[in-house]
């Protein structure tokens, strides 16, 4: 009997090895990690990021290297390292490249690139981009830039800590995302044309882009509510991106898909005024999320208290399914579309 015993303890004991070991490579439900983004975590970042010591981010300035090491800051809190093939978290952009179409006297300036190496396919990158610039100090006044674009700036930041928590646990991402904040957007898209010019992982190697700019508000076309979101791009090079992005809406946020400014006739054209747009004219399926533009954009009243928290933590998880689909998926999304 006693042998019985022990022999049923070594095979229980196997079993729940077993089952473990398939629960970890289990990817499948994002729900407890997309949880883990709130609103309160949000607030925080973004009353830092978008205050008035910050001085508006204005490219290159003193103001936007203190917000860059503040994301620094938060990466090595939530042990989210710089990529391998890296020797620190920027990425240097001089500024004879920052002025070269446009000279604006524009300073030395850097992307921030944080990293988490897939499990099974670390080739295969996913990149999560959002410009932390913003206009600087008119007349005195600081430009805080809550929402542009604080607001997706912060966003990446709590993707990143649900990533590296998944991966703590045994979840982690099966291809390899970069977190990547670009400078100079403001000046005309500088900081992803030089990443995907002088991209760190091969162009041919990247899955998708996730853009995050401006999620943080509502526009008039929506006073009645929040919950919406404006999809820019995601079928323009690929049916499976867009079908991803629907699906994971549909079982997990269930915010309206708001497709209005996909049109390729639309005289706003911001399919070509976001940070996607530069891995997208390479061929890299891509997806913008935008709220619209409001009373405040570009103007001094874009503060963090005018932030509606709800919805910035709706989108940002909207952005986390999407990109675990994506990290975890079989294949990668298709190119299907010119």
């Amino acid at each position: 009997m006693k042998k019985i015993v022990i022999l049923l303890l070594i095979v229980s004991a196997f079993s729940c090895k077993n089952t473990q070991s398939v629960i970890a490579k289990d990817n499948s439900d994002p729900t407890k990690y997309m949880n883990t983004i709130t609103a309160a975590e949000l607030k925080k970042h973004l009353y830092i990021v978008a205050s008035d010591e910050m001085e508006g981010r204005e490219t290159g300035s003193k103001g936007q290297k203190k917000a860059g090491i503040y994301l620094i800051d938060q990466y090595k809190k939530d042990k989210v390292p710089f990529p391998k093939a890296a020797t620190e978290y920027y990425q240097h952009i001089p500024a004879s490249y920052l002025n070269a179409r446009r000279n604006q006297n524009l300073p030395d300036s850097e992307n921030i690139w944080a990293y988490i190496e897939g499990s099974e396919k670390p080739d295969e990158v996913l990149v999560i981009s959002a410009h932390y610039d913003h206009v600087g100090v008119k007349n005195g006044e600081v430009y805080n830039g809550a929402d542009d674009d604080g607001s997706g700036t912060v966003a990446l930041l709590e993707m990143a800590q649900a990533f590296a928590k998944a991966k703590k646990e045994g979840h982690g991402p099966k291809r390899s995302i970069l977190f990547l904040h670009v400078t100079g957007e403001e000046h005309g898209l500088h900081g992803s044309r030089f990443y995907s010019e002088n991209p760190l992982f091969p162009l041919a190697n990247t899955i998708a882009d996730i853009n995050i700019d401006m999620i943080g508000r509502r526009d008039v076309e929506h006073a009645q509510s929040n919950n919406y979101v404006y999809v820019i791009g995601a079928d323009r090079l690929s049916s499976d991106l867009h079908n991803i992005v629907v699906a994971q809406n549909e079982k997990y946020t269930k915010i309206d898909l708001d497709f209005k400014f996909n049109d390729p006739k639309d005289p706003n054209h911001f399919y070509e005024r976001s940070d996607h747009y530069n891995f997208a004219k390479h061929g890299i399926p891509s997806v913008f999320f935008f709220n619209g533009v409001h009373e405040d954009y570009h103007q001094k009243g874009d503060e963090p208290e005018k932030i509606e928290y709800d919805a910035l933590t709706k989108r940002t998880q909207l952005a986390f399914v999407i990109a675990w689909d994506l990290a975890n998926r079989e294949n990668r999304p298709v190119v299907d579309k010119k």
